[in-house]
């Protein structure tokens, strides 16, 4: 099991889990942040600090939102746009910064409109 961020995220890219995580695990797309399935530890430091509470434990993920369970996996598994291989597993985000392009899910959602 692992933590997992939703739909809420996009747009939004708050990075307080980024900072709260001990393991380095929330990589930044484009328009969202995706917690890798095999580098987190389950420690829930990300989850309170989000400000828009879109990490959530996997089996307590909302229905509604259960394909961004597969979607953040996707994203270290399958090439992104303009990437020839997957990102696998680099072994922390601070390591590759930015990425700046996300799954096709995130990508093809609706922009947000700002508040």
């Amino acid at each position: 099991m692992t933590y997992v961020i939703a739909e809420p995220c996009i747009d939004i890219v708050d990075r307080a889990c980024v900072e709260e995580c001990p393991v380095d695990c929330i990589y930044e797309g484009d328009r969202a942040l995706y917690i890798h399935p095999d580098e987190c530890v389950d420690c829930g430091a990300c989850e309170p600090v989000c400000p828009v509470e879109a990490i959530y434990y996997e089996d307590d993920l909302p229905d509604e939102w259960s394909v961004f369970t597969a979607d953040n996996a996707r994203f270290f598994t399958d090439p992104l746009p303009g990437h020839e291989t997957p990102l696998g597993s680099p072994g922390g985000a601070s390591k590759l910064g930015r990425i700046g392009v996300d799954t096709e899910l995130v990508a093809g959602h609706p922009p947000k409109e700002p508040e």
